[in-house]
C-alpha cells in the first residue's frame, strides 16, 4: 500500500475514535469525576475542584476528598432504586407494544413492491421531520379529559364519560411507543428485506405451509434486526426524560425525571451524576450481550 494510502487509512480509522473520545470519553470521565465529589452551596455546587495552578500537590490533595456517599445514598434509597425498576419496566413493556406494532409494519413494507419501498420509508421516518416537543404536546391535546380522543368517543356514543388517559402510566406508554416506533420498524424491515425469497419458497416445496414457513425461516433469519431494533428503543425509553414529565403523571417515576430534579432543583450534582453513571451501567449489560451474540453468530 502507498503512504499516502495507507495515512488516509489511518485517518479513515481514527476518526470514530477521536469522536467518541470527544463525545463521549471525556463527558463521560467528567460526569464519573463529579459522582464522587460532594455537593455544597457555592458555584459550582460540588467539591472537589481542580485547578492547575495548585500544582500536583494540589491535585493529590483534592483528590482525596473524592467520596463514595453519593452511590451510598444510591444504594440505599428505595426512591432511587424505585425509579430504577420503574423506568425498566415502563421502557421494557413500551420496547414490547413497539415491536408487535413495529413487526407488522416492517413485513408489510418489505412485502411491498419495490417501487413503494422508498414511499414507505419516508412515512415510516416522517415524525421526525416536525419538533420531538411538538409531537408531545401534540398527545396532551388528544389524551386530556377534554381532548379529541374523548370527544371523539363521546361523540360516537362509546363511552358515557370521559376517560382518565392523560397523566397516567398509560400515557407515558402511547408517547414513547409513538416516539421511537421508527427504531424499531426500520431494522426490522432491513433484516426483512435482505432476506432471499427462495428461501421460503424452498421451505413452500418441501411442504410448509405460509405461517410454519414464516415461524422457521422469515422470523428466525430477521431476529438480529429485531434485536436491534429492541435496543434503539430499550435504551433511549429507559432514561425519557420529556415525554414522562409531560404526559404522567406524579405517580409515574422515572429515572430521567430523577436526574431532572437532582441536578436542577435540588442542585445536587454528585448525586446526579452517580444516578447516570449507574444508569449507563446497566444500559451497557444488553448491549454487550447483543454484541456477543452477533460475534458468536459471526464464528458459527
Amino acid at each position: 500500500m502507498r503512504p499516502r494510502g495507507a495515512l488516509a487509512l489511518r485517518f479513515v480509522l481514527a476518526a470514530p475514535l477521536l469522536w467518541l473520545l470527544a463525545f463521549f470519553v471525556a463527558p463521560f470521565a467528567i460526569v464519573l469525576k463529579l459522582s464522587f465529589s460532594r455537593a455544597v452551596t457555592a458555584q459550582p455546587p460540588y467539591e472537589p475542584t481542580f485547578t492547575f495552578a495548585d500544582g500536583l500537590s494540589g491535585l493529590i490533595e483534592s483528590g482525596r476528598q473524592f467520596t463514595t456517599e453519593s452511590y451510598a445514598l444510591l444504594f440505599s434509597d428505595w426512591l432511587y432504586l424505585d425509579a430504577y425498576v420503574s423506568s425498566l419496566r415502563i421502557a421494557g413493556l413500551a420496547t414490547l407494544i413497539a415491536l408487535l406494532i413495529g413487526y407488522p409494519l416492517a413485513l408489510a413494507m418489505s412485502r411491498a413492491p419495490p417501487n413503494w419501498r422508498a414511499r414507505l420509508i419516508v412515512l415510516a421516518i416522517a415524525p421526525f421531520w416536525t419538533s420531538f416537543l411538538v409531537r408531545v404536546y401534540a398527545w396532551i391535546v388528544i389524551l386530556k379529559n377534554e381532548g379529541l380522543l374523548n370527544h371523539a368517543l363521546l361523540g360516537m356514543g362509546i363511552i358515557s364519560e370521559p376517560l382518565q388517559i392523560f397523566a397516567t402510566e398509560g400515557a407515558v406508554l402511547i408517547g414513547l411507543v409513538y416516539a421511537y416506533l421508527p427504531f424499531t420498524v426500520l431494522p426490522i424491515f432491513n433484516a426483512l428485506e435482505k432476506q432471499d425469497d427462495a428461501l421460503v419458497e424452498a421451505a413452500l416445496d418441501l411442504g410448509a405451509t405460509r405461517v410454519s414457513a414464516f415461524w422457521t425461516v422469515t422470523f428466525p433469519l430477521s431476529l438480529p434486526g429485531l434485536y436491534a431494533g429492541a435496543l434503539l428503543m430499550f435504551i433511549p425509553a429507559t432514561g425519557e426524560f420529556v415525554i414522562p414529565d409531560l404526559l404522567g403523571g406524579s405517580g409515574d417515576l422515572m429515572i430521567g425525571r430523577v436526574l431532572w430534579s437532582e441536578f436542577f432543583s435540588n442542585r445536587d450534582w454528585p448525586m446526579a451524576s452517580a444516578a447516570a453513571c449507574v444508569l449507563l451501567c446497566v444500559l451497557l449489560a444488553p448491549l454487550l450481550l447483543f454484541e456477543r451474540a452477533q460475534s458468536r453468530e459471526a464464528n458459527t
